[in-house]
């Protein structure tokens, strides 16, 4: 358990999603955690559904908390951190979940010797699953990065990755779950052209992508062991397989991450 109380700036998805994880977890107590938002609604119903403490004042909330997670879109992460950048000081530990904006971005606003970590998590953390990398700032210590993989791990698993491969953990992780959602899809829409209806269909490819990830994790045997335990000569597995190799499954799956890393590059520098 953490000793810190915790402060949220923004109770969006992501923020809510880290407040829900820490204290389902136990990792701190409700009256540890304080969360801020311009949005009255959004403010109200995480106070209702979590029982912690809301205010529409960022800099309260640095005040209150030892560590502060920046959870807004990262088109207003600089000036958020110049309104608290007072407030944190070199005291308090800043967390930023903000996709594409650098470290040194956000050093450059706050006091001298200021602790930032960035992370990059992803969409279902609002499930407990999520998958989140972060980088330690210039004034980061090892502590407050142990206490960063404590929050993340709380609604996931968090992985330590030097600051130059978040923009690859984006295209990865970040986006990966659209690609999977359109992977789930298209299994569905295959059922159904042969002949099976659409909540059956979806209900197997659901449970299909659920229960080979799940498999793939609690297994030391490499993936392509796996397919090929699946993969009889002459089967109907290979034959599908063939298929989805003549049209180019996986480069294009690697194109697609490799497209969302550049542009998660491009937005960095502020393209």
């Amino acid at each position: 358990m953490l000793k810190e109380k915790i402060g949220v700036i923004g109770a969006g998805k992501i923020g809510s999603a880290i407040v829900r994880g820490v204290i389902r977890a136990g990792l701190v107590a409700k009256d540890q955690v304080m969360a801020s938002d311009v949005s009255d609604a959004l403010r109200q119903s995480i106070a209702k559904d979590l029982g912690i403490k809301v205010t529409p004042d960022n800099g309260k909330v640095c005040d209150f908390a030892n560590i502060v997670i920046l959870a807004v879109k990262p088109q207003i992460v600089h000036s958020v951190v110049k309104e608290v950048a007072k407030k944190l000081g070199t005291a308090k530990l800043l967390v930023s979940v903000a996709a594409g904006v650098p470290l040194a971005g956000i050093e450059a606003s706050l006091a001298q010797g200021a602790r930032v970590v960035r992370v990059m998590p992803n969409i279902p953390c609002v499930v407990g699953a999520g998958a989140s990398s972060y980088a330690g700032g210039a004034h980061a210590t090892a502590k407050d990065l142990e206490k960063v993989e404590l929050i993340l791990n709380s609604f996931g698993i968090g992985l330590a990755v030097e600051e130059k491969y978040l923009d690859a953990v984006t295209g990865l992780s970040g986006s990966g779950p659209a690609y999977v959602f359109l992977f789930i899809e298209s299994l569905a829409d295959g059922g159904v052209q042969v002949g099976l209806s659409r909540e059956v269909a979806l209900k197997l490819a659901l449970q299909t992508v659920y229960g080979s990830a799940r498999m793939a994790l609690e297994s030391a045997k490499h993936l392509g062991e796996l397919r090929d335990e699946v993969t009889s000569p002459g089967g109907t597995t290979i034959a599908g397989l063939y298929a989805l190799e003549q049209r180019g499954f996986r480069g294009a799956v690697m194109d697609a991450i490799v497209s969302a890393t550049r542009r998660s590059q491009e937005l960095g520098k502020g393209s």
